[in-house]
């Protein structure tokens, strides 16, 4: 008997706005909906064990605070510099201007082959990315990182960081597959009926490209 796939939501209360917890229910269902066992958790987890899971093959996806959280640095409230986890080669310092808010479209760069994507962002951080990882994609509308350089998220392996709320993968299913496809060690998986999803993608690309506004933030 295949053992369950195990989709752990960390830290749900502080990591889980903005419907950000809805991504681990995304990856189960999309699971369950191919006839594979899953099992779904709320958990906290200390730093070593998250480090040492992705050490062993695990796939993260972390949202906004959790983007910065598994950088090098990041913020606390008052922007005083705390060393994070060290999984993305990521800096965030606090940005100098209003937080960055509303609808973001990124063409994806690090991850080939995905379609666009459509997400939503609020943070009030500057991540760059340095030497040892990848950006997740480049900016046609909002801001994204928000450090001018008109880059959105970042990869490294099996580590995903994004800004994008939505939650980013309901709006965004070939972003889920990919990181389920890395789960379950499946490079394809059984097509989905995504005419729903589709269809939200597509009115939330249009809303972006009504309202599009230039990435920028950091000079």
């Amino acid at each position: 008997m295949t053992d369950p796939l195990r989709v752990v939501v960390v830290y749900p209360d502080l990591l889980g706005t903005y419907g950000d917890g809805g991504n681990g229910l995304i990856l189960a269902r999309r699971a369950e909906w191919r006839g594979r066992p899953v099992h779904l958790e709320q958990a906290c987890s200390d730093e070593g064990t998250l480090v040492s899971r992705v050490a062993e093959g695990a796939v993260v996806l972390a949202v906004c605070a959790g983007f910065q959280i598994v950088g090098r640095t990041f913020p606390g409230a008052d922007g005083t510099a705390h060393e994070g986890l060290g999984l993305l080669d990521v800096e965030t310092v606090k940005g100098p201007g209003p937080r960055a808010v509303g609808e973001v479209v990124a063409d994806i760069v690090g991850l080939p082959g995905l379609p666009r994507l459509t997400g939503f962002e609020n943070h009030g951080g500057c991540s760059t990315v340095v030497d040892g990882s990848g950006p997740l994609g480049t900016v046609t509308a909002g801001v994204g990182n928000g450090d001018g350089s008109g880059l959105e998220g970042a990869v490294r392996g099996r580590v995903v960081g994004t800004y994008l709320h939505g939650p980013v993968l309901a709006r965004n299913p070939a972003l889920a597959d990919l990181l389920l496809g890395w789960a379950l060690g499946e490079e394809t998986l059984e097509p989905l009926d995504d005419a729903g999803a589709e269809d939200l993608r597509a009115e939330r690309l249009g809303a972006a490209k009504r309202r599009r506004r230039p990435f920028g933030r950091a000079s």
